[in-house]
């Protein structure tokens, strides 16, 4: 079916939707998808196509949508539909199928045929259905558009895929916590525009096999608009490809990897944090430059999987930018396990040259697992953590074992200090203790409230909320100012707000202490 044909036929069933003929053939509308989406897909992936004229000819097709729709559940399988064939697009440019000028071209082509129909439309209406044609040519302006997936006259819902069992639980906790500080504080101040934001949680276990039936669930049944604080470098590779296909914001996933750092950027992937790969750089800056420890006598401790694979590239990238090409030491263990005995092992018998510091890529409890089997062992060694091991469980867990387990951890941040004087951080704390009393303040809740307080103002700026709307404005976000003593920006090929990594070490009270990395 040529583009100009597949307007035709849109037309067609646009105009009679408006003058309120006999229902679209369901099957009509899903054989249009197939022609439409993929139109639409590669347009949307060029950025020379103004994003504008990609979500008029998706608006009218949304009408045609609900127009063929006998019941919700048909309705969302055509939605579902139309998503996948514009992801198929989307593929078909990533891919160097099509190129930018054959989709500026095509759906040039798509709107010019679409206008004629317009002018058109008291003739198509008469030819679809005579005894209405009149009622084709009033205005329909009157009548209100469809509202957007996940939100209703009340709420805006959103989804997060968290692990509530297993070795995350903790910070699954303190993230969740973190991003319903932020929502329950503007919807104090009366939401959205009226609606009322909401968090639904559901749990993946940090089972990657079990993340995609919980996005399922969040999509489907719980009907989220999009998602915010995903976790787990391997779940989010499951969860991403999944959002992408129904056009679905994934907001500030809490992982540093690069699974969600594309480059180009996915169009609804936004991150909040600095990567993995920064905060290795700038652990392997300060033990280098800082304590003056040779690359050979740094060895990392990751887990066996995307998220320590992640860390430990990030270490080898770190130490290639310096000049030192020789292979990095690593110890692994299992993926959500504590077993952690055979690193143990290589890191007692390496001896020439002895290993002084240690890079952590690894879950709170396995970390704190390794310390203590090493700490007597291998004296006066340097344990080293990236942010997304847990701050304060891992604290918890060190402090159950003595003063002596705690004192000189370190543990990079992507916030700054919870016992710091920003105003971000004030704001956080008073509003963790109104709406959570009893809960300590965290590093993990505090990157949650941060995260979800960005989305917040990007969905104040965006009316009538869509999620095409809602991209374009944190694409046009710049020098945000939270008050973190530090600007946050996002862009058309900057989908990352912060850079920035903060300093922490625990001292002999489990306490953490600002440090300085450079």
């Amino acid at each position: 079916m040529t583009v100009r044909w597949c307007a035709l036929l849109l037309g067609v069933c646009f105009f009679a939707s408006s003058a309120s003929a006999a229902p679209i053939a369901p099957d009509v509308v899903r054989d249009l998808a197939s022609r439409v989406g993929p139109v639409v897909g590669q347009a949307a992936t060029c950025r020379e196509i103004a994003q504008g004229r990609v979500q008029t000819i998706i608006d009218q097709f949304s009408e045609v949508i609900r127009q063929g729709s006998s019941n919700s559940g048909e309705r969302d399988g055509l939605i579902r539909s139309f998503n996948s064939y514009i992801a198929e697009g989307r593929g078909r440019v990533a891919s160097s199928q099509v190129n930018c000028q054959t989709a500026e071209r095509q759906l040039a082509e798509l709107e010019r045929s679409l206008s004629q129909q317009q002018s058109a439309a008291p003739t198509l209406s008469f030819a679809l259905a005579p005894t209405t044609a009149a009622a084709a040519t009033q205005p329909t302006a009157n009548l209100p558009p469809p509202l957007p997936h996940g939100v209703s006259d009340s709420e805006i819902r959103f989804g997060t895929v968290i692990p509530f069992s297993g070795v995350r639980k903790e910070s699954a906790r303190q993230m969740k916590l973190g991003i319903e500080t932020a929502f329950a504080r503007t919807n104090d101040a009366g939401g959205i525009n009226g609606r009322k934001l909401r968090l639904v949680a559901a749990d993946d276990g940090y089972d990657p096999t079990r993340t995609l039936g919980a996005m399922t669930q969040l999509y489907e049944k719980d009907q989220v608009f999009g998602f915010i604080g995903n976790m787990g470098t391997a779940n989010n590779a499951v969860a991403i490809p999944y959002a992408l296909e129904r056009r679905a914001l994934f907001f500030a996933p809490y992982s540093g990897s690069a699974v969600v750092r594309r480059d180009p950027p996915d169009r609804y992937v936004f991150n909040y944090r600095a990567s993995y790969a920064e905060e290795t750089a700038a652990i392997v800056r300060y033990l280098m430059k800082v304590k003056r420890i040779p690359a050979k006598q740094i060895a990392v401790f990751a887990q066996n999987d995307a998220y320590g694979d992640d860390g430990a590239n990030g270490v080898a990238k770190a130490f290639r930018s310096l000049g030192i090409n020789d292979p990095i030491i690593r110890y692994g263990f299992p993926r959500g396990s504590l077993d952690v005995d055979e690193a143990v092992s290589k890191l007692k018998a390496q001896t020439k040259p002895a290993i002084k510091a240690v890079i952590m890529i690894a879950t709170d409890r396995a970390a704190a697992k390794f310390i203590e089997k090493t700490h007597e062992a291998v004296p006066g060694l340097i344990y080293a953590n990236i942010s997304a091991v847990g701050s304060s469980s891992l604290a918890a867990e060190l402090k159950l074992l003595g003063s002596k387990y705690t004192n000189g951890v370190i543990v990079t941040q992507g916030v700054p200090s919870v016992a710091g004087y920003s105003s971000l951080v004030l704001d956080y704390k008073t509003a963790l203790a109104k709406y959570f009393p009893g809960e300590a303040p965290d590093y993990t809740s505090l990157e949650g409230f941060i995260s979800a307080s960005i989305l917040i103002q990007a969905l104040k700026q965006t009316t009538p909320l869509d999620t095409e709307r809602l991209v374009d404005t944190l694409e046009s976000m710049q020098s945000i100012d939270l008050g973190l003593g530090s600007k946050l920006s996002f862009g058309r090929a900057e989908h990352q707000a912060s850079h920035k990594i903060w300093g922490t070490a625990l001292d002999e009270t489990g306490t953490y202490q600002a440090i300085e990395l450079e």
